[in-house]
């Protein structure tokens, strides 16, 4: 972490940042709204994770977005991919490394509520992790013990509340449960989803978000629904349909995050 941390010092990556911002699926275009940007592949940072999912760039952005600079990191490693809950640890630690600000992630997401279809946001509450596995496994230290109350960051949220009213961007709140992948969910998973208080499933998030609380880091997520959950409102999921209608709104997106910036967290 801390070799990471002094390799991104040494090329243009020190601190301070407004935001540091995760995309997911098919939202990385984001980075193209970045001024002044410099950027280096994860490939070339030590101790990144590689990212081998269709839709995610893998890279490190820096530079200048709406009323601030933003550390944007374009596309994650999924826990499906390398059988590591903990996939995600030394980047969300760079974060606290380099100044600590403010972590936003973003995700694509199915929908269990018929008003959200398709192409609308929603706001993370909180969440539901039905995967089976914690980023945390392993750790030594009493630091392990995270509480997650209030994890997804009140003050983050209604910043981003607040944000949404002012670039005319429709957003809702929802509850996000996790699903290990990487195959899509079954119509019976949604249904026991829905019973345990889930309005939104994935296969991202949740472990940076332990990570972020581990690490000190305020931290909020966003949801992009793409498609609704197996076997709801006829919803029979696959990826090619999560990229396309992940950018084809990631417009929205772009306009929260620009006028989040503009703003005060």
């Amino acid at each position: 972490m801390a070799e990471a941390a002094a390799f991104l010092r040494a090329r243009g990556f020190a601190g301070p940042f407004a935001l540091a911002l995760v995309t997911g699926t098919g939202l990385g275009p984001l980075a193209d709204r970045v001024e002044d940007p410099v950027a280096l592949p994860y490939g070339e940072i030590p101790h990144f994770p590689a990212s081998g999912v269709s839709g995610h760039a893998g890279r490190l952005v820096a530079g200048r977005l709406g009323g601030g600079r933003v550390l944007l990191f374009q596309g994650r490693a999924h826990a499906y991919e390398h059988g590591d809950a903990a996939a995600m640890r030394v980047p969300v630690g760079v974060v606290a490394a380099l100044g600590a600000p403010p972590l936003l992630l973003t995700n694509a997401a199915g929908s269990l509520l018929p008003e959200a279809g398709p192409g609308r946001l929603a706001l993370v509450t909180d969440h539901v992790n039905l995967s089976g596995m914690n980023p945390l496994y392993g750790e030594p230290s009493d630091a392990r013990f995270v509480p997650m109350v209030d994890a997804y960051d009140p003050g983050l949220r209604a910043a981003l509340k607040a944000a949404a009213a002012a670039g005319g961007v429709p957003l809702r709140d929802g509850v996000y449960a996790w699903f290990s992948g990487p195959s899509f969910e079954t119509p019976a998973e949604i249904r026991m989803a829905r019973i345990l208080g889930a309005d939104l499933v994935g296969m991202s998030t949740v472990p940076e978000v332990i990570l972020a609380r581990f690490f000190g880091l305020r931290v909020a997520a966003l949801s992009l629904v793409t498609n609704y959950a197996a076997g709801f409102a006829a919803g029979a999921p696959h990826h090619d349909e999560t990229k396309r209608v992940a950018a084809e709104a990631a417009e929205d997106v772009g306009r929260l995050v620009t006028a989040l910036l503009s703003g005060d967290l």
